[in-house]
């Protein structure tokens, strides 16, 4: 288990193995968390129906190796938690024959690699769960798995798999009466329609959610289908619309990590119309409530690209290096809006032969993983960039992200500020 992650390919739950390549010492705290990833993902298996007949003798030996790979895990750890409590959890369950008391373990490794943005990582313990529970998870379990799965792979900007998860999941929600899973499948379908670039379509199907979630009074799917409802308007060139429907869905969910995710969101769209001042507030607030989670990063973005808007060096400085410092766990489409706002950022400086290069690179990591609007948002930035350099050179100002706020703006503007106070 110590040869390079690459050899290991063709072996289940070989993406944790993926954390060695590239270490120079097996050691370390990162290979040593994937390695008991591995193993312990491998006890988990034996509870599939294919294990059945596995001998007792065969499970217990292979239980003691994965319980003292984990207990020599380093402690506090929140990982090794999750891996300790896996394996407890597989050994109650092998023994009580039942694989559903593993069941919540799973679900919780899996959430939080989510929110360390190890995608593929948590996609594979989401394949595990549904593996091993088979025919006899619960419905709210089959749901939850697959809605949860859609939502890793439409992170990874997998948006047929996301689709399809999504259908799955919402199929079988419908089928045991539970409107709220099925309403969350129809929103989480819209939002990846909305990542292919169909704005029409997704905004179309969001409104007809919306009522259908209002006349049941669903006021977590409501919350969800203003924010995705906000993406959406903003995509298309919306701010002032959408900053309405952002605003609700902060003060209509119901818990700290969505509410920050709204505020991250709501901090780019006043920034866009032009409200700085609500945009810095909503934005450093969704920082300190967000921590390691990505609506984090993509608020650090904001605030750095805000204050290159501002033409604050300093401040542009001060949030680029925040933002680096979180770069190797940047997925694709957080990391393309990064290097593209950074390449921004440098351009309003006067620095743009390095805006170019950030801006090549933003493009290159934007056609590799197939996001198609980050592309036609690339292209039309870099391809002006010239042009603003000899409009600047000949003393030409440029005027750039007008005034779009209207009063119901300016509210939720000077509300957002009120955070803080």
């Amino acid at each position: 288990m110590t040869d390079p992650a690459s050899q290991h390919a063709g072996l289940p739950h070989a993406v944790f193995l993926h954390r060695l390549a590239g270490e120079s010492q097996s050691s370390a705290p990162e290979p040593r968390l994937g390695r008991a990833a591995f193993v312990t993902l491998r006890l988990v298996d034996l509870l599939g129906p294919e294990h059945t007949t596995l001998h007792p003798d065969a499970f217990h030996y292979q239980y003691v190796a994965t319980a003292r790979c984990c207990r020599d895990l380093p402690p506090g750890v929140t990982e090794t938690s999750h891996l300790l409590g896996l394996v407890r959890g597989t050994g109650d369950a092998f023994r009580q024959r039942s694989a559903g008391l593993v069941l919540p373990a799973l679900f919780a490794y899996a959430h939080y690699l989510e929110d360390e943005m190890r995608l593929e990582e948590a996609l594979d313990v989401l394949d595990t769960l549904l593996q091993v529970g088979g025919v006899k998870l619960t419905p709210a379990d089959a749901v939850g798995a697959r809605l949860r799965r859609a939502r890793v792979y439409r992170k990874l900007n997998e948006f047929d798999a996301a689709e399809q998860s999504y259908a799955e999941g919402g199929a079988l929600a419908a089928t045991v009466g539970d409107k709220h899973s099925e309403l969350l499948s129809r929103i989480g379908r819209a939002e990846a329609i909305r990542g292919r670039g169909n704005l029409a379509e997704a905004e179309r199907s969001l409104r007809g959610t919306l009522v259908e979630a209002e006349a049941i009074d669903d006021r977590q799917a409501q919350a969800l289908a203003h924010h995705v409802l906000a993406a959406v308007l903003q995509t298309g060139g919306r701010p002032a619309d959408a900053i309405s429907h952002a605003w609700v869905a902060f003060q209509s969910y119901g818990d700290e990590i969505s509410q920050g995710r709204a505020l991250a969101d709501l901090g780019g769209l006043l920034l866009m119309a032009g409200q700085t001042t609500g945009a810095q507030c909503a934005l450093r607030e969704a920082v300190r409530r967000g921590g390691a989670q990505d609506y984090a990063s993509n608020a650090l973005i904001e605030l750095m690209h805000c204050a290159s808007f501002c033409r604050d060096r300093v401040g542009f400085e001060r949030w680029r290096e925040e933002c680096d410092a979180r770069r190797a766990g940047m997925p694709p489409n957080i990391l393309a809006d990064f290097l593209l706002k950074a390449g921004i950022g440098r351009a309003r400086f006067g620095q743009f032969d390095r805006a170019e290069a950030l801006l090549a690179a933003a493009l290159q990591i934007a056609e590799t993983a197939g996001l198609h609007e980050f592309v036609f948002r690339i292209e039309r930035i870099k391809n002006g960039l010239r042009d603003c350099q000899r409009s600047l050179a000949s003393g030409c100002e440029v005027l750039e992200a007008p005034e779009l706020a209207s009063d119901a703006v300016r509210e939720v503007s000077a509300s957002v500020a009120r955070l803080e106070s």
